[in-house]
């Protein structure tokens, strides 16, 4: 039988730090002469209250490290439970939306999805836009790591959890846990505090530039406005673009770039191959653009590199209506959004690393097939492939596919006509953002969507944050016994 208080007692401290934080958006209201900071006095109280109670009835279940399945468990419940309490200021403060919308619209944020059911985000009180921007911030790499910081307090192992949440730590850098998790808290916050900045000298807005630095460096796409990227100018995507594309990297290799080591940033091979598919895909979009629009070259190049490094990242940011540009740039963004950014990022989806060991895995059964009798040994970037990892990655792949087509049937089951459906699933699994088709308003936003597909892609976001396998493994009979 699992022991489930540890786990309770670790989720009662991230409420509790959850409601802590609902501060903030607190102050920024009471500063700006908004009514709204009781919304969050009341949130906060709620979210601390719920866990202050875990913590007090399981303050006697600590000692043991986590166990595997605990440690999956915690990862899960983890997920589910922040957002039901990240709703609460979003059910309270927008008194025109339900239960549905304020729990799809924070699982969008904590997964850093980006997918939004609001309309009028220019008019939003400024501690919910605010609240929305730090869901986000939390969600990228802000829950593992305060989860991480509080492990080795409690004599609890964290590397299991980094495992739990398909964090490939390299080889473990730093030699700890808690080293690896502070080390992060300063470059994530030190490149969110550089983003702002960045914001802040290309022209745009103090508010709007903490909020966006907050979504961007997070790769989760809320944006202060209906137009999202649209409403600023060329300069302003140049410098977006280029943390989204920042963003997409192995944190990890930051760390060791703080540490000195700068050479294994520019020798990881999924690095490169990250340069190199979002170049073609840019060169694709931009020619394609070149051939099919009247519009001058700057713009063209442009808007294709902010779109192409907003869907390969998973950020989900616009600039255009991109859906207006042709069938094959929403093939191309599509095909992008499915292989996403590096493992070890803010970023979701397949990743690169993934796509790289099947492609490696189909080149050494076609020369299998070729020769039959001979041994063929699967390397990477020069270091064998163990059979382990080769058949995990298989795995991750059908698990995905699978997921992929069932939910796309099940969201056209729901009256979605098909290409929404299909881009739905698409936005949801790979924790992408936007959506295309009829159904989806002009500002993007999914509002009308029917409750049933929005529960079905609040579960797909939770499902595709967690790479899918993390969540099923707890759906197997055999993980509840003892």
């Amino acid at each position: 039988m699992i022991d489930f208080r540890p786990v309770a007692h670790i989720i009662g401290w991230l409420l509790v730090s959850l409601g802590a934080l609902m501060i903030v958006p607190l102050a920024v209201d009471i500063t700006a002469g908004s009514s709204d900071w009781k919304v969050f006095v009341q949130s906060a109280f709620v979210t601390m209250v719920a866990g202050g109670a875990l913590i007090l009835t399981t303050a006697n279940s600590l000692g043991a490290a986590l166990t595997l399945r605990q440690s999956f468990l915690l990862t899960t419940l983890t997920w589910t439970v922040l957002p039901l309490f990240g709703a609460v200021p979003l059910m309270l403060g927008l008194g025109h939306i339900g239960w549905t919308d304020a729990i799809f619209e924070s699982m969008s944020g904590l997964t850093t999805t980006g997918s939004t059911i609001l309309v009028g985000l220019d008019g939003l009180p400024p501690g919910l836009t605010l609240w929305r921007s730090m869901l986000q911030w939390l969600g990228g790499l802000g829950i593992v790591i305060v989860a991480l910081i509080f492990f080795p307090v409690m004599k609890v192992g964290g590397m299991q959890h980094f495992r739990s949440e398909g964090f490939d730590t390299m080889g473990k850098v730093l030699p700890r846990a808690a080293d690896i998790s502070w080390m992060l808290v300063q470059i994530y916050a030190g490149l969110t505090v550089l983003c702002a900045l960045s914001y802040l000298v290309g022209g745009m807005g103090a508010f709007d530039a903490i909020n966006h630095a907050l979504t961007t460096v997070s790769t989760g796409g809320f944006s202060t406005r209906d137009t999202s990227f649209g409403e600023f100018d060329g300069q302003i995507h140049w410098i977006s673009a280029a943390f989204m594309w920042l963003a997409g990297l192995p944190f990890i290799r930051y760390v060791q770039m703080v540490n000195g080591s700068v050479t294994p940033l520019f020798r990881d091979i999924q690095v490169r191959a990250y340069f190199r598919w979002t170049l073609y895909a840019i060169a694709l979009v931009s020619l394609y653009r070149a051939f099919h629009s009247e519009a001058a070259i700057e713009p063209i190049i442009r808007e294709a590199t902010f779109n192409v490094v907003s869907l390969f990242s998973g950020t989900g940011y616009g600039s255009a209506d991109v859906g207006s540009w042709g069938d094959f740039p929403i093939l191309v963004f599509i095909v992008g959004g499915f292989i996403g950014s590096c493992t070890a990022s803010t970023g979701c989806s397949l990743k690169v690393f993934r796509f790289l060991v099947l492609f490696e895995a189909i080149r050494a059964q076609l020369r299998q097939l070729v020769s039959p009798n001979r041994v063929i040994l699967l390397h990477l970037d020069g270091r064998r492939l163990d059979d382990d990892v080769v058949v995990s990655v298989v795995v991750m792949f059908s698990a995905f596919v699978l997921g992929f087509g069932i939910l796309t049937i099940g969201l056209s089951l729901t009256g979605l006509e098909m290409r929404t459906a299909f881009t739905a699933a698409w936005t949801s699994i790979c924790n992408i953002g936007p959506a295309f088709g009829a159904g989806v308003g002009p500002t993007g936003a999914m509002d009308a969507f029917p409750d049933s597909a929005k529960w079905l892609m609040t579960a797909a976001m939770l499902m595709g944050r967690l790479e899918m396998i993390a969540v099923l493994v707890i759906l197997l009979p055999r993980f509840w016994r003892s």
